[in-house]
């Protein structure tokens, strides 16, 4: 009687590739079809009332990492629901998980190495990001017309480390992400008819207009970040 064969260890890497890809497709038709159930009302309503609004908040984060949700909207949320200190932290840790989530999803399935059509193409901006580390990554973060999502799915393809990844996304995500808490926490004040809420407005102003501006003040931080031209 002859014996079967197990499924090798590369096909099953193979499939578990595909089964990932096929995933993410469907949470993204999933989110074009029922996104408007998930605005600000709608998560506020459901994390005031969740016992483990925390962490079911982190868990949103990822999904919503995933799948090219709006971070400025769960930064905001983080602000009505957590507050000015609290929100910031729960924000920032959340778009630093959700990011290095699709970084390493990226890794995962196009197994580390940039495709050759990419390497051809943008071979020499990938290297100048690789060798820029965790600057290169921060900014690049505070490009405000790159998409969060596609940005990580993108560098995930490349052979940044992990560490310098995340720790790059970390600072340069931070400023807009604060920004959007303080916004969210000023809402929350407004409402609540708190005289407080001029505070939280002007440093997320501040902060909005620090991020926005930071990309464009020369040539010479993107040459100290290793992606000036040569």
């Amino acid at each position: 009687m002859a014996e079967r064969r197990l499924p090798s260890l590369s096909s099953l890497r193979t499939l578990g590739r595909v089964l990932l890809v096929v995933l993410l497709l469907c949470g993204g038709a999933a989110w074009w079809t029922w996104h408007g159930a998930f605005g600000i009302e709608a998560l506020q309503d459901m994390l005031r009332h969740h016992p483990a609004a925390p962490v079911l908040f982190l868990l949103v984060h990822i999904l919503a990492s995933l799948l090219f949700f709006p971070r400025s909207i769960l930064a905001m949320v983080a602000g009505l629901v957590f507050g000015t200190w609290w929100g910031g932290v729960l924000a920032a840790a959340g778009s630093v998980i959700g990011a290095s989530t699709g970084f390493l999803i990226a890794r995962y399935v196009s197994d580390g190495f940039v495709p050759a059509g990419m390497t051809v193409r943008w071979g020499d901006t990938l290297r100048r990001i690789e060798q820029g580390g965790w600057k290169a990554i921060a900014m690049l973060r505070l490009i405000p017309v790159l998409p969060h999502s596609g940005v990580n799915y993108a560098l995930g393809l490349t052979r940044v480390r992990l560490g310098a990844y995340a720790f790059g996304s970390l600072v340069g995500q931070l400023p807009m992400t604060v920004a959007f808490v303080q916004f969210g926490a000023a809402g929350d004040h407004a409402m609540a008819g708190k005289p407080d809420w001029v505070v939280p407005t002007v440093v997320g102003a501040a902060l909005l207009v620090a991020a926005t501006a930071l990309p464009k003040v020369g040539p010479k931080l993107w040459g100290k970040c290793g992606l000036g031209r040569s």
